[in-house]
Formats: structure tokens, C-alpha cells, sequence
């Protein structure tokens, strides 16, 4: 293995790293690398025409203010040592580029590609029409090209089911129970207002397998969730006080649990409506119920809680259970990461193995063990937890481990002389047109004057071939 130098005084030529993801992790570590190390040439890599991933894709569409990183990712990309090369894939069987291509032509890569795919509950009928993933969900009101063909029976049924309680299983149980006129106030996509204006979802049960404490929902979230207008909130509230006055010493030390604790015994004032979300706990799937292919209802274990501190407990089943009716079912039980040939990864933990965001040679390798000039950031390299806030440290922390090898010299990835430095042409020759962060913000002004035009923020194109012709000669 070559060693190259990277003194910033010293060295003329600059350290080249490419980012596979233009998420926020992506972006913030690019943030921090330009900040800190004027030598330094970034290219990230989307396979979509468009960047910013679940800012784009995963947030809440009544949550504009989360959206308002995209700033900062705008100043990163008006910085002249940055490049964004959107429509170009990598690491897939028809990739128009592998982790080859890259290493050929950079110093060091960073993966930051995230968790795309979502967890199943590997039980009967799970796929029947009227179940599908949270996320699925997720990405066809927020327009995700791929989640595009989502069918849901909206019109068929008044109750659905959400497996999970997360941030993620508040926000779909929010936008199928918020009015429809304060979801047209949002850029969440008209295909979706259509299907949702029709929806007759008057019930979501929100489900857990554990208890109150356990449930990994902020404060943030249930507040906004206790406040939708005419929505009545049900559940088991001698129990929900019982729980928490069980372990009152112990939330008692840790602030957000006590404020999150407070607001759920509290419930809601107003309890009225002709909606309602229910909040169901110790109930863990074990089939979703089928008539003609289509979901009737869902049938629970019912659990118990064993162990005394509330954050060891776990949930075991009592061998009685449930049936409850529904005609939808929305599992909301985590994301995961997948593998990228070329590129180490622990199928067990769901994420690439690292130390401090640098890549080791395998999930069983010593934490000295690693790759030169690989690294990792976000979700695949902690896997899929935390908010934007902790991806942003998260990256920050690979940004500080890239910035250690630079400083010490470390090895990267071998050097060719004979390469070139500028990977578009290979791109071109491949028969793809990459398209550049000015290419971007175009078709985010037609976004945004699409939007206007209807009395909305933004109106997303929901397609690649749509963002392409936006950049289409007239």
C-alpha cells in the first residue's frame, strides 16, 4: 500500500474524496472537511437527480422549520472545492458507476448512502394489500420517485394500525388524521392530498410491544399528536400512571423522559372528536388477518413486562391473544442499511463496521484494522437512530477522523499516476448526463413556482424524467 503525503503547506495537489449519498450526513461532513482543510476537493454522488435524501424524502411535511438545514447544504455546495454529480448510481449491478470506478479516481470515499430499505415483521399475510412499510408510506406523500405506485385502500376503511412507536409511527398516524385543508398549507404532494382528501380514516392505533417508557416517540412529536383538532386520544391511562409511578426515581434523572412522561399522563384536555388515535401497548404482531388477499384486522400476542429497571425491561409473551379490525396496517419498526459490493458490512448489526468512521476490514476486525482512505457516516455507519442533530455530530466525528489520517499522514488509497483526476467523462461515456447542484436548484425553482401557482410552498416532481426535462433546452 502506497503512503501519500497530505501536508496542506506541502502538498500541491489536492486530497480528493468522493461521497456516495447527498444526505445530511454527507453534507455535514463535507461542511466540516472544507472548513478545516482548505486542500481538499469534494465530489457526492446521488443516484437520484436531486439531493438532501430524508430531508427531502423523510421529513414531515408540516414540518418545514427540520427543512431548514438545507441552508447550510446550499453554502457547502456554493463552495468552489465542491461538486454535487446527481443521476449517477453507484454500487448496484446496473450502476453506471462501482466502487472501482472511485477508487480509481479519489483519494478517499465516504459512504453515506443511509438506510433505504425498512424491516419486516416476518409474519403471515404481510404483504397483503393494505399492509405495507411506514416508510413506503412516507415517500409517496413526500414524492420519493420510487414510492410512487403505492396503492393504499383509504376509501375502504376507517381504522388502521401502525406497528411501532417512533417519531416516523406519530408522523403517519399524524398526516392520516390531520385535516386535509392543513395539509394543502404543506409541500406534500398533490397525488397524496387527492388520496387523502378521499381517505375515510377516522382511527389509528398506534402500537407497542413494551410500555410507556419504552416508547422512543419525543416530546416534540406527542405534543403535536395530543393537538390535532378533533382527534380524541385513547388509552390506557391508569396503567400509563401506574408505570410511570413505578419508576418515578429513575425518570426523575433523566429530563426528556420526565417531560415526555408528564405529557402523556396528562393526555388531552379536550377529549372530543369525531376522530380518534389510540396508543396500545405490551402487543406484539403475529399475523395480520386476510380476507380475498386484502387485510381485515391484525391478531396480537399479548405481552408482559419483565425485569425491574424500566430500560432493561423486555416484552414477553403471555399466550393469550388479540384480534383487532382494521383495513390498514403500517409497520413503523426501523430502517436498515444495505451492503455495497466493495464495501465491508456487518449483516448483523445492519451497518458498515467502523471505528470512528473509519471503515475496518471486516465486522470481526480489531478496531485497528481498517481500510485506508475508506470511511463511513450516519445511519449506515451507527445505524438507523438518532435525529438530524445526531447525524450531524455523528458526521462531524468521521469529518475529525478523515482530518486525524490527513494531519498524521495515514495512508489512503493507492495512487495511479496514469489516472484522471475528473470522473464526469467516464460518466458521459457510460451514456449518462450527471447533473450539478445548479442543475438542482432549477428544478427546485420550478418546484417552488409550480407550488405558487396552486397555493402550496413547493410542488415536487415525483419523477426522474420530470426533474430531467426541467433542464431540457427550450
Amino acid at each position: 500500500m502506497l503512503k501519500r503525503t497530505f501536508a496542506t503547506a506541502t502538498r500541491s495537489r489536492p486530497f480528493r474524496l468522493a461521497v456516495v449519498g447527498s444526505g445530511p450526513a454527507g453534507f455535514y461532513t463535507c461542511h466540516r472537511l472544507l472548513k478545516e482543510h482548505d486542500n481538499t476537493q469534494i465530489d457526492m454522488f446521488d443516484a437520484l437527480p436531486v439531493p438532501h435524501g430524508l430531508v427531502r424524502y423523510g421529513v414531515a411535511p408540516d414540518h418545514p422549520e427540520v427543512k431548514n438545514v438545507m441552508t447550510t447544504f446550499d453554502k457547502v455546495a456554493e463552495d468552489p472545492r465542491f461538486r454535487f454529480i446527481g443521476n449517477v448510481s453507484v454500487g448496484t449491478p446496473t450502476s453506471v458507476l462501482q466502487v472501482a470506478d472511485l477508487k480509481a479516481h479519489y483519494d478517499a470515499l465516504l459512504f453515506t448512502y443511509g438506510a433505504s430499505e425498512d424491516r419486516h415483521l416476518g409474519i403471515p399475510n404481510e404483504d397483503a394489500y393494505g399492509s405495507t412499510s411506514a416508510r413506503t408510506f412516507v415517500g409517496w406523500y413526500n414524492g420519493l420517485p420510487r414510492d410512487q405506485d403505492l396503492q393504499l385502500p383509504l376509501q375502504d376503511t376507517d381504522t388502521a394500525v401502525v406497528i411501532g412507536q417512533g417519531n416516523v409511527a406519530l408522523d403517519v398516524a399524524r398526516i392520516l388524521l390531520t385535516p386535509i385543508d392543513d395539509l394543502r398549507k404543506t409541500d406534500i404532494t398533490e397525488a397524496a392530498l387527492e388520496a387523502l382528501s378521499k381517505s375515510k380514516i377516522k382511527n389509528v392505533h398506534v402500537v407497542g410491544r413494551r410500555g410507556p417508557l419504552q416508547a422512543s416517540f419525543t416530546t416534540k412529536e406527542l405534543r403535536e399528536q395530543l393537538s390535532l383538532p378533533n382527534v380524541r386520544f385513547e388509552a390506557d391511562q391508569q396503567w400509563i400512571q401506574q408505570q410511570i409511578a413505578a419508576h418515578e426515581d429513575a425518570i426523575n434523572k433523566q429530563r426528556p423522559l420526565k417531560r415526555l412522561m408528564g405529557l402523556l399522563a396528562k393526555g388531552r384536555k379536550d377529549n372530543t372528536g369525531d376522530k380518534s388515535w389510540h396508543l396500545k401497548f405490551l402487543r406484539s404482531p403475529v399475523e395480520i388477518l386476510a380476507d380475498n388477499g386484502n387485510v381485515s384486522g391484525i391478531r396480537y400476542e399479548m405481552n408482559e413486562l419483565q425485569g425491574e429497571s424500566f430500560d432493561k425491561q423486555r416484552a414477553v409473551g403471555t399466550g393469550q391473544f388479540e384480534d383487532q379490525a382494521c383495513g390498514l396496517v403500517l409497520r413503523s419498526i426501523g430502517y436498515k442499511s444495505m451492503p455495497m459490493p466493495g464495501v465491508p458490512f456487518d449483516a448483523k448489526r445492519g451497518l458498515v463496521p467502523n471505528a470512528y468512521g473509519k471503515i475496518l476490514q471486516s465486522p470481526d476486525a480489531a478496531q485497528d484494522d481498517t481500510l485506508p482512505g475508506m470511511y463511513t457516516a450516519g445511519w449506515l455507519k451507527r445505524g438507523p437512530t438518532g435525529v438530524i442533530v445526531s447525524t450531524m455530530s455523528d458526521a462531524y466525528d468521521t469529518a475529525d477522523t478523515i482530518l486525524t489520517d490527513l494531519k498524521n499522514e495515514s495512508p489512503m488509497l493507492p495512487d495511479d499516476p496514469q489516472r484522471s483526476d475528473d470522473i464526469v467523462p467516464l460518466i458521459q461515456q457510460r451514456g449518462v448526463q450527471p447533473v450539478s447542484y445548479r442543475d438542482w436548484k432549477k428544478i427546485e425553482a420550478a418546484e417552488f413556482a409550480h407550488g405558487v401557482s396552486i397555493g402550496k410552498p413547493r410542488e415536487k416532481f415525483t419523477s426522474v424524467p420530470d426533474m430531467l426535462h426541467v433542464l431540457q433546452p427550450n
